[in-house]
């Protein structure tokens, strides 16, 4: 049938994604942490402050509230397929909204450019509630909002933490019992490794609007993608 074929092809391709992630970083990867841990002891401490009550602010949110979870149609008729599409939508949809966003607090200056971090955060935290709920999953419930955030957290992470969750995610049928925390000090310092160096030149006069609206719609991207194949994992195999 149609819908199994587009399943096994899925499964393929997450598979192919999941195994290109668990590359160990080489001599080039450890250069770069060198430089990255350079740039981060020179951003100012207010920049950090921000972005680490920030993140813990998510993670909260995430476990606790319904502020990410927003009405949307979902049909249980749906095929994993139909299901895929309407994923497509959303992740086009927040990817609009994160460059309208990146532009407006990019030409802002610092200021405004720090009002970026919580905004943005907020924008993918609301696209993958709305992920898991297309793909089937009860949003609400304890267990899938960590898993959410496992995606998160995997997403903008490195080397043998982005390895270690990654795992996790492709067992996560078998462990899911067992989590029932995400260390946001982690999560909150891989993060910001990974988005200090764009993100420090969208503060920069002139030029923050066009980085703010690239880089915010390219993070988007990135985690739109690795959910899609978290829940492929998940879900197919």
């Amino acid at each position: 049938m149609q819908g199994d074929h587009y399943k096994e092809r899925k499964r393929k391709e997450a598979l192919f994604y999941y195994n290109s992630l668990q590359r160990r970083g080489g001599r080039f990867q450890r250069m770069s942490k060198g430089t990255q841990d350079i740039i981060t002891d020179r951003i100012p401490k207010a920049v950090h402050s921000t972005i680490t009550t920030a993140v813990r602010q998510m993670i909260e949110l995430s476990l606790t509230s319904s502020k990410y979870i927003l009405p949307i149609k979902v049909e249980e008729s749906w095929s994993f397929e139909e299901r895929e599409k309407e994923v497509r939508k959303v992740i086009n949809r927040y990817k609009t909204t994160a460059r309208i966003e990146g532009a407006g607090t990019g030409a802002g200056g610092v200021i405004l450019g720090m009002a970026d971090f919580p905004l943005l955060l907020s924008i993918k935290m609301k696209c993958l509630f709305e992920i898991g709920r297309i793909y089937g999953f009860d949003v609400t419930a304890f267990s899938e909002r960590v898993f959410l955030l496992q995606i998160f957290s995997a997403t903008f992470s490195s080397g043998e933490t982005r390895i270690h969750l990654w795992e996790e995610i492709r067992n996560w049928n078998q462990v899911t019992g067992a989590i029932d925390d995400v260390n946001w000090r982690v999560l909150q310092q891989e993060y910001r490794d990974h988005i200090d160096l764009v993100k420090m030149i969208q503060l920069l006069p002139g030029v923050g609007a066009f980085v703010g609206a690239i880089i915010n719609g390219k993070f988007l991207e990135q985690l739109g993608t690795a959910a899609m194949n978290a829940y492929r994992i998940r879900m197919l195999t």
